[in-house]
């Protein structure tokens, strides 16, 4: 931000896309400030399946170039993310009078081939009853795929790129939404600019703010967004989107073994069964046009019992609805294609640039969270005529490590086995969760405590009075769910009491204690 109080680029939403363009923004040297009118991957960025992903299905969509650029960048995510994302072998079991082997095997060997460096074993057919352990199909299953991709936590993966974007610089304003903004001429020669009036969603406290561009990446509000920030465009047409939800279900586990089960369903889309947390089974997803956001992303009954049906075509044991331990619900805002079927309707990103008396708007339409680092570079070469020559470098986010990854994703084991060393009193596995959150940064949470106790109240479920700290005073944790399904995911591990406790306990100390004194540090800042 300039003396006049003029920032380079304010950012519109707080899901991946956001995130991502703030910190590659502030990291060229560029004034950055971002708003999010409710909490960080509040949305779509945390209801994922959680994958780093080239999209195999893609394929059969001729999407050969997201593929490609896809799977090049889940080489980048796992060597600047190696805490909360890692590798994942996937089975794809063969079932007769749905897609036949040779097709199966080209797409396989396309998707092995097509990437670029290509890090993660390939390709390979499997006798799926001569595995090393059961692998929990039916007995006439025998035959199948296996391939590698990855898995990442993807709520995480929002905050540390907001917590990378704040250490370069960047202004992070959570629960702050764009009242609203307009394109001013100065009178005085000075420089033209948005003024922006952003509102804080809790207290309503009003700012103003002045930037020379903006970007929109408001998600399933991105078309709402665009319209309302240029009224005027292209005589008042302006590009569409399709909101497509995505719903998965949680159940205990399914099977042995730390590879995922990607299933072909009679309908030509595929369903994944994954190992989440440890003791459930994640499975997902579906693709249902939604109308509109008024009243969120929910999963509808139909959908619970069309997972449901897919996974028990594979199943020895099958699953009922009475096994749904967690449900959740995402929508995906993907650039309106006229596509009749939502699960062909591209997942490419689409950047609509416009600009009305040099003072642009980009608006993001569409993306998925294995190219989010690509997409923000591409957003930054849309805005280079008003931004490269205060930049001071490009190209920078595939190399540098995210917040509490500083190490090389091989040496993983490592750190977390110095990690167990130093604190032996504590239980390993407890260590290994809060790794797979903070990485490196575990230790600061830690600091010199020698047993549990040290760590405060225990609200089980693997979550502790200092991690909620931590994440109260740096990562902007302000709601008890922002803690228990965002930050972590140890809402999942808890019983209906423990999570009902730490909401009492939070409402009643979490937010007035910790949270003012965020403000203030921001504020001293």
């Amino acid at each position: 931000m300039n003396g006049d109080g003029l920032y380079d680029i304010l950012v519109i939403g707080g899901g991946i896309n956001g995130a991502g363009v703030a910190r590659d923004a502030a990291g060229r040297g560029l004034s950055v400030a971002l708003c999010e009118q409710n909490d960080f991957a509040g949305a779509t960025s945390s209801a994922s399946t959680k994958l780093i992903h080239g999209g195999l299905r893609y394929l059969e969509y001729y999407e050969f170039r997201l593929v490609a650029e896809a799977l090049s960048e889940r080489e980048h995510l796992l060597d600047i993310a190696p805490h909360i994302a890692w590798p994942l072998r996937f089975v794809m079991p063969h079932v007769a009078g749905l897609r036949p082997r040779w097709m199966i095997r080209l797409g396989l060997w396309l998707y092995d081939h097509i990437g670029g460096r290509i890090t993660l074993p390939k390709s390979k057919a499997l006798r799926l009853d001569r595995m090393e352990r059961p692998s929990g199909l039916k007995q006439d299953i025998t035959r199948g795929f296996a391939y590698s991709d990855a898995w990442v936590d993807d709520a995480r993966l929002v905050i540390l790129n907001l917590l990378s974007a704040q250490e370069h610089g960047a202004e992070i304003m959570p629960r702050t939404r764009l009242a609203d903004a307009r394109r001013v001429e100065s009178q005085d020669g000075g420089d033209n600019h948005w003024l922006c009036t952003l509102e804080n969603t809790g207290t309503g406290q009003r700012r103003e703010l002045k930037a020379r561009t903006l970007v929109n990446t408001a998600g399933p509000w991105v078309a709402q967004m665009d319209r309302r920030l240029n009224p005027d465009a292209d005589g008042g047409r302006h590009a569409a989107v399709k909101l497509v939800r995505g719903s998965h279900i949680v159940v205990p586990r399914l099977f042995s073994g730390e590879h995922a089960y990607i299933l072909q369903n009679d309908d030509k889309r595929i369903v994944f069964m994954i190992p989440y947390e440890d003791r459930f089974t994640l499975i997902g997803t579906t693709d249902v046009p939604q109308e509109n956001m008024e009243h969120g992303a929910r999963i509808s009954a139909e959908e619970e019992a069309y997972l449901l049906r897919a996974a028990n075509r594979y199943l020895e044991r099958p699953i009922a609805a009475a096994d749904i331990v967690w449900r959740y619900a995402g929508v995906r805002p993907l650039f309106d294609d006229e596509s009749d079927n939502p699960s062909a309707v591209t997942r490419d990103y689409t950047l609509v640039l416009q600009d009305q008396r040099g003072l642009p708007c980009v608006s993001v339409y569409g993306g998925k969270i294995t190219t989010y680092r690509r997409l923000a570079e591409s957003v930054m070469d849309k805005l280079a005529p008003w931004t490269q020559s205060r930049a001071r470098r490009a190209g920078w986010t595939a190399s540098e490590a995210l917040p509490g990854a500083g190490f090389k994703r091989a040496d993983r084991a490592r750190e977390l086995g110095a990690l167990q060393k130093k604190y032996a009193r504590f239980d390993p596995h407890f260590l290994a969760r809060l790794f797979s959150r903070h990485g490196l940064n575990s230790h600061a949470i830690l600091r010199e405590a020698q047993s549990p106790a040290e760590l405060g109240r225990d609200f089980g479920g693997g979550l502790t009075q200092r991690e909620v700290e931590y994440l109260a005073l740096h990562e902007w944790a302000a709601e008890a769910d922002d803690v228990l399904w965002r930050r972590t995911k140890c809402g999942l591990h808890m019983s209906e009491e423990q999570r009902a406790a730490f909401r009492d306990w939070f409402a009643q100390f979490g937010a007035s204690r910790f949270c003012p004194s965020r403000m203030q540090q921001t504020q001293d800042a």
